[in-house]
């Protein structure tokens, strides 16, 4: 099944895969420091409580999907220990950033990367206890398809914890929200990353993803169990998890 987020692409026709790899190569060195001045500073907030869906779980192995710049892996390493997390992206650019991070670190044996394409996984069965993906599956290009392949390298009992960004459903904060992600978000990534219609892109991509009820259902029908949502910070963003 096709979703209208699927089409949607950061510069116009093409190839959506080979658009959203060149944009993140692109934005890569502003990317963390547009993110937390986008969000205040309350991405963090969200980080935390994904990982904290995770907390007391039994995570050895752990996969961070549309990883980027490891932001995300860096502090689930900190607070749950897993043995090895890896991080996949179709963006040198980002994970570059992302290795720099790691190295200075000194968390080079606990977090690896490499490039993968998140719908044709080259990962075996059955392999990692969770899985996260931080504000990425919206850039999917079949998202029924890249959840199908977390699904399958997700080892049975094992979690997966996506954070997402969406747009609000309470009136008045959806029209502050509205006008922030049409006028504020573009002009601060022109100036941030020199790249106006990747944050043009970013609430188009938004608007367009499937909402809350909608991906749990797909969720289920792919085989993850109990697949639920909770909605944070009045809805900006959706925390999803569920299990195999």
């Amino acid at each position: 099944m096709k979703y209208l987020q699927d089409g949607v692409k950061p510069y116009g026709e093409g190839d959506k895969k080979e658009q959203v790899e060149n944009m993140f190569d692109h934005i890569a060195p502003a990317y963390d420091s547009m993110n937390h001045l986008m969000t205040m500073g309350i991405d963090r907030l969200w980080r935390n409580r994904a990982i904290g869906k995770l907390s007391g779980r039994n995570v050895s192995t752990m996969l961070d999907v549309a990883s980027g710049t490891g932001d995300f892996a860096i502090n689930a390493y900190r607070k749950l220990k897993p043995r090895s997390i890896l991080c996949v992206d179709i963006s040198e650019g980002m994970m570059n950033v992302g290795r720099e991070k790691v190295k200075s670190l000194g968390l080079e044996k606990h977090i690896s990367f490499e490039k993968q394409d998140c719908m044709a996984l080259s990962l075996p069965d059955d392999s990692f206890d969770a899985i996260t993906v931080a504000f990425g599956i919206r850039n999917f290009t079949d998202l029924e398809k890249g959840l199908s392949e977390m699904y399958r390298v997700l080892k049975p009992c094992g979690c997966v914890v996506i954070l997402e960004l969406s747009r609000p459903e309470m009136f008045l904060v959806r029209q502050l929200y509205d006008f922030y992600a049409k006028h504020v978000i573009p002009f601060l990534g022109s100036v941030m990353s020199h790249d106006k219609k990747a944050y043009e892109y970013l609430p188009k991509s938004i608007a367009a993803f499937p909402q809350s009820r909608e991906v749990t259902a797909l969720m289920g029908r792919i085989g993850y169990r109990d697949a639920a949502f909770k909605k944070l910070t009045f809805g900006v963003c959706t925390m999803y998890y569920a299990y195999k």
